[in-house]
């Protein structure tokens, strides 16, 4: 399948990376530590004005926030972008992005959760970006050194994108190769109707989201259905829905509420894949062509090429 989505070039030792906060404020040590382990990878660290900043919620006004990520999207020096958290933010600027001189010089972008925005930004101009982890994780990386070590070998080209899950009684049988797509849900229902709305269209789209009633997460999974998002893709893959309030009148789970939504469909459905607001929170390539199989005994997605999962 054709797929016009850049690919930034992957990092090499030497290489400069921003830490910036294009969302919530964020407690200055733990950009301190992301930065520390980002230069034991061999690479320049800066950490942008307005980072470490405080202004309400946010960590800087939007004009300041606007001007960290438009600095380093326009410096032709800078290979990766580094969000230090997610919480809200990113909505209000991102109309005011230009991506002129940053088509001469594409970069990594790197984040998830309120970053999701971003990523959408990101590839309706046409370029792959990094749904993963951000400074907290990275700074206590002891805490999940495989997650750490993924984003590493990610973003240096130095391993395939490749995961297997266990099996899961929601799952849907069966195979499809799409571009990948997705995120945060609340963050890409927020999107709709806006310029910054996904595609769907034969789209492989993975999902997760956090501290959502039940009857919210369905509110936004029959906007989807309603809105033929779901009639347009060829894959769902189904991420952490973390600290959901119990919610014992609506009666069915997450899993339960996103399957029935779901179910006219024929495409591979995978549920329990470990990307999210959780300590396993493995990187996705946003923009990637990827292969999605899912069998009796689990699911395996892969960059786009045949996995060959057995039953």
């Amino acid at each position: 399948m054709e797929n016009n989505i850049i690919m930034p070039p992957y990092l090499r030792g030497g290489d400069k990376v921003v830490i910036l906060s294009p969302s919530g404020a964020i407690e200055s040590a733990l950009i301190d530590g992301a930065a520390d382990v980002l230069r034991s990878w061999g690479l320049q660290v800066r950490i942008a004005h307005h980072a470490k900043g405080k202004f309400g919620r946010f960590s800087g006004t939007d004009s300041e926030r606007l001007e960290d990520l438009q600095n380093a999207m326009d410096d032709d020096e800078v290979r990766a972008i580094v969000c230090s958290r997610g919480g809200y933010g990113a909505v209000r600027i991102l109309d005011k992005l230009n991506f002129e001189k940053f088509r001469k010089s594409p970069k990594w972008l790197v984040g998830f959760s309120d970053i999701t925005a971003l990523h959408s930004a990101m590839q309706v101009n046409g370029f792959a970006s990094v749904h993963g982890i951000m400074t907290k994780a990275i700074a206590q990386k002891e805490n999940q050194p495989m997650v750490v070590d993924a984003l590493h070998k990610t973003l240096f080209g130095l391993d395939a994108m490749s995961y297997k899950t266990e099996c899961h009684k929601l799952n849907r049988t069966g195979e499809s190769i799409g571009t990948l797509v997705g995120g945060n849900l609340s963050v890409l229902y927020g999107l709709r109707g806006t310029p910054f709305d996904i595609n769907p269209e034969g789209k492989i789209l993975f999902i997760e989201d956090l501290g959502e009633r039940a009857y919210h997460i369905d509110r936004m999974v029959q906007n989807l259905r309603l809105g033929g998002v779901f009639s347009k893709i060829s894959g769902l893959i189904v991420g952490h829905f973390s600290d959901i309030d119990v919610d014992t009148s609506f009666g069915d789970s997450v899993e339960e509420i996103i399957s029935a939504a779901v179910s006219d469909y024929n495409y591979p459905v995978c549920f329990g894949f470990p990307v999210g607001h959780e300590d396993l929170n493995f990187p996705l390539i946003c923009g990637a062509t990827v292969h999605l199989e899912v069998g009796s005994q689990g699911a395996k997605l892969q960059n786009g090429v045949k996995i060959g999962l057995k039953d």
